[in-house]
């Protein structure tokens, strides 16, 4: 029969775990530092009607750089308002803090890690690192070709090493509970 002590040890054991282990995942101390690149586009979904209302809002009061969406310039393109309303929402984001608020546009977009660059038309993107909870954002002029890491603040490898201890840890607590 195993005795107080150990059954109070087997239970305090794994919460003083997660405190010792915490800053390697999110904690106060530490978590992995990724770097993000992100975009403002139209929606799929968005009707042509709503994009151009908020694509001549966004290029008017909104005062995102339309010149390379306009005749004769590198993003222009008659045929798509989707192509042409990412540019200039990519744009007000960029300006305006590289956040979801600006990036909604009446809900006809939305932030993507994917680069919406094509042919001679290159998206210039917002780069986010991602400490834990802390986000800070920046903007950046090279493009990528998506995310660039673990979003989530805490490295794949970092919480197998916890489920790995502290499954071990588990075995070995059975097993002098039961020896």
């Amino acid at each position: 029969m195993p005795t107080r002590e150990t059954f109070i040890f087997s239970w305090h054991f794994p919460l003083f775990l997660l405190l010792i282990l915490s800053p390697f995942c999110g904690g106060s101390g530490g978590g992995d530092a990724t770097k993000q690149e992100l975009w403002c586009v139209a929606k799929n979904n968005a009707e042509d009607a709503a994009l151009q209302s908020a694509l001549d809002w966004a290029c008017g009061a909104g005062g995102a750089d339309c010149r390379p969406i306009q005749n004769g310039g590198p993003c222009y393109d008659v045929n798509s308002v989707q192509n042409t309303a990412s540019f200039a929402f990519n744009d007000y984001f960029l300006k305006n803090g590289l956040t979801d608020d600006s990036c909604n546009f009446s809900n006809n977009a939305a932030v993507t890690s994917l680069d919406p660059s094509h042919d001679k038309c290159k998206f210039p993107s917002g780069l986010a690192v991602i400490n834990g909870s802390s986000t800070e954002s920046t903007p950046s002029h090279s493009t990528g070709l998506g995310p660039s890491g673990n979003v989530s603040g805490c490295s794949k490898a970092s919480w197998r090493w916890w489920f790995w201890l502290s499954g071990t840890t588990h075995l070995l607590l059975m097993v002098s509970l039961y020896a």
